[in-house]
């Protein structure tokens, strides 16, 4: 083999994995930037989101208009339903850190549930018929999962500035802000730790649909 066809194969591997190490940095900033897949691992969204479904997540959801009552996000939980450091060390945690903002480690801390109250809302379970009521007024859930009350626990909250009172559809099985009462926070997420909203269900095939910006499925 002449010198020059070793140079040129060796250019053409330095090409390739230039391509590759760009491809890899471009949906790693898609990812982080725009819109993520997130795998549900448990029923308390159902019937919205089912253990299992892969959903796409626009991270640019709320850029333009703040969150509401009633919208689905997705959260990170550290510092609330999950705690903020994982004392495995600097090291480790910048190791996981890492791999979660690539792809390769799944985001054990990530949650979908939906918000029930909004700063300056008086969040409570339940009124006289039974419904969670906010600031007084009766609230009628038709996403609740059927034959689920409200809530089983009673409870009335307060939400301050910058923070949202969230719940689960599948009142029953979830944890959520209701879990939290008493902890430090009280059950209160940070809007700060907002990742987005679902766009779609991707995955399995079967179950391929849009999500509304009100966090119902469209056919």
């Amino acid at each position: 083999m002449t010198q020059a066809k070793r140079q040129s194969r060796k250019l053409g591997w330095r090409f390739v994995v230039v391509a590759v190490a760009v491809i890899f940095v471009f949906l790693a900033l898609v990812r982080n930037v725009l819109a993520d897949v997130y795998y549900i691992p448990s029923g308390s969204m159902e019937p919205l989101l089912l253990t299992g479904d892969r959903v796409l997540v626009s991270r640019l959801a709320f850029a333009n208009h703040p969150i509401e009552r009633g919208d689905v996000v997705v959260f990170d939980g550290r510092g609330s339903f999950t705690p903020l450091k994982s004392g495995a060390g600097p090291v480790a945690d910048a190791v996981v850190g890492t791999g979660q903002w690539l792809g390769l480690v799944p985001n054990d801390h990530i949650y979908v549930k939906r918000v029930l109250g909004v700063a300056g809302d008086t969040v409570k379970c339940c009124s006289t018929g039974g419904l969670l009521e906010v600031n007084g007024v009766p609230v009628t859930e038709s996403y609740l999962h059927p034959g689920d009350k409200p809530s089983e626990l009673k409870f009335e909250v307060t939400v301050p500035q910058g923070k949202l009172w969230l719940m689960g559809d599948h009142r029953s099985v979830s944890l959520d802000s209701r879990s939290l009462l008493g902890a430090p926070g009280g059950g209160l997420i940070s809007t700060s730790r907002v990742i987005g909203s679902p766009l779609a269900t991707v995955w399995p095939l079967g179950r391929l649909h849009l999500i509304d910006s009100d966090g119902t499925a469209l056919p």
